[in-house]
């Protein structure tokens, strides 16, 4: 069994992905739009029915969902661990552009950087540089 993260979007999946496949270093493996669908109908539209992406080892999958029903995620975040300050810095200020910053990139004592916002896709991060623990290898 294996677990997958699906992220909705309100017409701008692709947008979304390409963002991060370019910034976070995700590869798309996968990107279908309704009218690249089996039997689609004439003027099936463009938004995404089926997305995935590789991000380090977890799978994204998205999709469209109509503008009218899409919320922004409010309390499910995405937990982005990285492996030093600057990248926190970097990936933190790049998801940030655009969206909204809930708590500030900062130390705290579990982490020598962190901070939560939500991105301009309305996906809602966590970026983090953990501190190491006592007695691990890291």
């Amino acid at each position: 069994m294996k677990l997958h993260t699906q992220l909705n979007f309100g017409g701008n999946c692709e947008a979304a992905f390409r963002f991060y496949e370019t910034h976070l270093g995700g590869k798309i493996t996968m990107m279908m739009n309704q009218s690249q669908a089996p039997d689609a109908p004439n003027g099936a539209g463009t938004a995404i029915i089926h997305a995935r992406m590789d991000i380090g080892d977890t799978v994204l999958i998205g999709n469209d969902v109509p503008a009218d029903i899409f919320q922004k995620m409010r309390s499910v975040y995405l937990y982005l661990s990285v492996g030093s300050p600057a990248e926190a810095e970097r990936v933190h200020k790049l998801l940030a552009e655009g969206g909204e910053v809930f708590m500030p990139l900062q130390e705290t004592f579990y982490a020598i950087r962190f901070s939560m916002l939500r991105d301009r896709f309305g996906v809602s991060w966590t970026v983090i540089h953990e501190r190491p623990r006592p007695g691990s290898k890291r």
